[in-house]
């Protein structure tokens, strides 16, 4: 007789991240989509603040953030501890495990996405939808992604990188090489931070040096890139390095100068187009470096990959490990084009992560 039970997947919310608000919307159209005849959910919230708590309320008060409040948390933590393999929750005096079969960290920007999440995960031993631990901290890294796409040939926009305690000693030096290599108009970046976040277009000087000061409020290091003036594409990968598939192409016509944080997640005035009016040279051309881009950067599971078009010339943005799942978020959307349902998408990406644990788990048990 076939085995019917379902498996309990944690799904993790919130989280310390200048990105949290976002998180909360991801995390509701996965809850809402996941499907129920194979996958009992098991909701965990993070706090701002950092505080870990079993969320067992309505799922629809998660998105405003007001599931802290409603008097249906109670603490808990995954255990790094193998043999647990789930959440350990405060009830009482002896703590309850809830065991875990698979966990999806939908957590954007830092303190999730850049490869802390994934190390505990990966000491507990459960498998977890995502890149993995080293792929998630490369591609967080704007200065490592760029680097190790440069030496791949992946075509991207001219960059360049520094820590600000050297920017601020030698100013003058910076703004120059800034200025020779790359000229204005030209963005500047956090090396580590979310999506869009702590970014800003220069047009001269003085904007650079407003820019990468606004910059290191979110980190030391610093990235700063060439301006392209073309179409903003996007485009879906999933699977593992080996054999990973990309969806259609959409095209962004963002209400802003440029696509930043606001046009991405607030969806007024932004539209996507899919397929993207985009050439077919320059379609297929994208589809190509995605792929290489992905197993560059060693992700698996999934990644958002950015580009931007020029006639039948494509530069490389950036990666997203965990891009945004919320109502109007590209990767579900693209997907969804391209005739993939949430209901599917997230099985898919749950079955990933049991595969991938399987087979290191296996390397193991062959070295040993």
């Amino acid at each position: 007789m076939e085995n019917t039970a379902k498996k309990t997947l944690g799904i993790i919310f919130g989280g310390r991240s200048s990105e949290h608000e976002v998180s909360l919307r991801s995390a509701t159209m996965i809850i809402n989509n996941v499907p129920k005849d194979k996958y009992s959910p098991v909701l965990i919230g993070i706090t701002k603040e950092g505080k870990w708590y079993l969320y067992e309320g309505d799922v629809s008060l998660i998105a405003d953030g007001s599931w802290e409040q409603s008097g249906s948390i109670v603490p808990a933590f995954i255990s790094p501890d193998p043999t647990a393999h789930g959440l350990l929750v405060m009830r009482g005096s002896t703590p309850e495990t809830i065991y875990l079969d698979a966990v999806f960290p939908v957590l954007h920007g830092k303190n999730g996405e850049d490869g802390t999440m994934q190390g505990l995960l990966e000491l507990a031993g459960i498998p977890y939808v995502g890149c993995d631990t080293a792929s998630a901290a490369v591609c967080m890294d704007k200065a490592i992604t760029n680097t190790m796409l440069e030496l791949g040939k992946v075509p991207q926009a001219r960059f360049v990188w520094f820590y600000y305690a050297a920017f601020e000693r030698e100013m003058e030096e910076y703004l120059s090489i800034i200025e020779d290599y790359l000229s204005y108009p030209c963005f500047v970046k956090p090396a580590n931070a979310g999506s869009s976040v702590g970014i800003s277009k220069c047009k001269n000087r003085s904007d650079a040096i407003d820019a990468i000061r606004f910059a290191a409020m979110h980190d030391s290091k610093i990235v700063v890139e060439q301006a392209i003036k073309g179409t903003e594409v996007e485009i879906a990968v999933l699977g593992s390095g080996d054999f990973p598939r990309v969806s259609e192409i959409g095209e962004i016509v963002s209400a802003n100068e440029w696509y930043d944080y606001e046009s991405k997640y607030s969806g007024i005035g932004s539209k996507t187009l899919i397929p993207a009016r985009i050439s077919k040279a320059a379609a297929d051309e994208i589809k190509h470096q995605a792929i290489r881009a992905y197993r560059i950067l060693g992700c698996s599971g999934l990644a958002r990959i950015d580009f931007f078009v020029k006639g039948d010339e494509i530069f490389l943005n950036e990666p997203n490990t965990l891009p945004g799942f919320t109502e109007i978020s590209m990767y579900p959307t693209l997907w969804e084009a391209s005739g993939v349902s949430n209901g599917e998408l997230i099985d898919t990406l749950v079955t990933l992560a049991e595969e991938r644990m399987a087979t290191a788990v296996h390397s193991l048990d062959k070295e040993v």
